[in-house]
């Protein structure tokens, strides 16, 4: 690695050295036409934009024995809508989705209670229903936007203690 020019360099004659070349390049900027001026664009239909997002389905395994579903609920719909609540959740935080986020997506819908309520759960039949199907991408917006920033932004601990307290109060109507 090149000391910085203030740094007193004395090369060995047994020790191979480097040393920075005089001339500096010239600064490098982003100007290619592929390139985004001010951010990932935001609005409707948009999404949560955050890095490693892809990692979300490979945590979903350690809900395995965890997820409680009606009979009429299909596995890989409820995992579809439950990793994009998470990765609206981990963007909040600008980093990549971890398990806390994942749980988050599916307890806010209460697929971690055994027994959830029967409101809840006429509540979010309907909203989950063809959400792991690509067309369905507008629906799997609006699942997600059913769950307030303000409840994504808390600690898990605290949204457990919301949703024992009153499980209704996690998601919008």
């Amino acid at each position: 690695m090149a000391a910085p020019r203030h740094v007193r360099v004395e090369p060995l004659s047994a020790v191979r050295s480097y040393s920075s070349p005089e001339v500096t390049p010239r600064r490098w900027k982003a100007a290619r036409p592929g390139d985004l001026a001010g951010g990932q664009p935001t609005g409707a239909l948009r999404g949560h934009q955050g890095p490693d997002q892809g990692y979300a389905y490979g945590l979903v395994h350690l809900f395995d024995d965890r997820v409680y579903l009606t009979e009429n609920e299909n596995r890989d719909d409820v995992d579809a809508g439950c990793v994009a609540v998470a990765l609206k959740r981990a963007s909040i935080f600008g980093r990549a989705p971890v398990v806390w986020d994942l749980e988050a997506g599916y307890l806010a819908f209460g697929f971690l209670d055994q027994h959830p309520p029967a409101e809840l759960v006429a509540r979010r039949m309907p909203l989950f229903e063809g959400a792991a199907e690509a067309h369905h991408y507008k629906h799997v917006r609006e699942l997600v936007a059913r769950v307030p920033t303000e409840v994504l932004s808390l600690a898990p601990s605290a949204i457990r203690r919301r949703y024992e307290a009153d499980p209704l109060s996690l998601t919008r109507d």
